[in-house]
């Protein structure tokens, strides 16, 4: 085991992620909860997504939510997008950083955006050229990296295909999610040894949903197993469409406080990403399964 990182950069993404599968909420409200976000001191917000609003109508403000964002300064702001045309959009707003998702297997891949993962894996060089040409970095996220709900296990070598593919397109990083939510802790550990050799310099971050409960577990493996870049949404805040039913991503305020009383940095404030999480939790009009929006911290002021 490799010794614990003394910092480790988390990504919110309540925004994108958290909001994709709920009804749209106006600009306004996702304003207020950007707010709050920004004052915990993340310095990395998943702002939104350059996809179709017909079939993802809770990110059709997304050009005019990337205008709100100069007023946010000092944050690095990135936006998923499933094709090279959602990549010029993209670039055309102006964010810094753009996520382009790469499903593991064809089951998965055809049903969340209608092409197998080969013809997936063939658009980064594209994407690439894109955001490059506009000094914008691009993130390969590979989707189902565990499992997929419809092929069942994920293979391991295709998604070290996948980093290989995504290294020699000049990606600037690369990102394995638990998309459904069924890793554990060890095979999250033997799935970083596999995909490492093929990184080569790149970054590698981690996303996990908490569907089976094992999200913090999981995330604290990838962390013990030297991964320094971890995405989470404030109050746990979204799902899977192919999930249903099923909880969201791993709460912030809760890895906040599994990272800092384990001696991690992460520059985020606990006391106010659980307020960031009141503020989701009210904007989307229902409980979010955060645990210590419930609880709060074990310290009582």
């Amino acid at each position: 085991m490799n010794p614990l990182p003394e910092r480790v950069t988390i990504r919110e993404v309540a925004l994108r992620d958290g909001l994709q599968n709920e009804a749209p909420i106006p600009l306004a409200a996702k304003l207020e909860v950007l707010s709050a976000i920004v004052a915990t001191g993340v310095t990395e917000i998943e702002a939104t997504a350059f996809v179709s609003p017909t079939k993802v109508p809770a990110m059709a403000d997304a050009a005019d939510l990337a205008a709100e964002l100069r007023h946010f300064p000092g944050i690095t702001f990135s936006a998923l997008v499933a094709s090279p045309n959602g990549a010029r959009r993209a670039v055309a707003a102006g964010l810094q950083t753009v996520q382009f998702v790469v499903a593991a297997t064809d089951e998965f891949s055809k049903a969340n955006v209608g092409r197998s993962s080969a013809e997936a894996t063939g658009q980064i060089a594209e994407i690439v050229a894109i955001a490059h040409d506009a000094d914008v970095t691009v993130e390969v996220i590979i989707a189902t990296a565990w499992d997929c709900p419809f092929a069942g296990p994920t293979s391991a070598d295709r998604v070290v295909e996948i980093v290989e593919a995504a290294r020699h397109s000049g990606v600037d990083r690369i990102a394995i999610a638990d998309t459904i939510g069924t890793a554990t802790p060890r095979r999250v550990t033997d799935l970083i040894e596999r995909v490492r050799p093929a990184l080569g310099p790149l970054p590698l971050g981690a996303h996990f949903h908490n569907t089976r409960g094992v999200g913090l577990a999981s995330a604290y493996a990838a962390v013990s197993a030297g991964v320094t870049r971890l995405d989470s949404s404030a109050g746990g805040l979204g799902g899977c469409p192919f999930a249903p039913g099923a909880t969201g991503n791993i709460a912030t305020e809760d890895l906040v406080y599994l990272l800092g009383d384990s001696g991690i940095d992460t520059g985020i404030s606990l006391a106010a990403a659980i307020e960031a999480a009141r503020v989701a939790q009210q904007a989307v009009g229902h409980d979010l399964p955060s645990a210590l929006l419930r609880a709060g911290d074990r310290i009582r002021k």
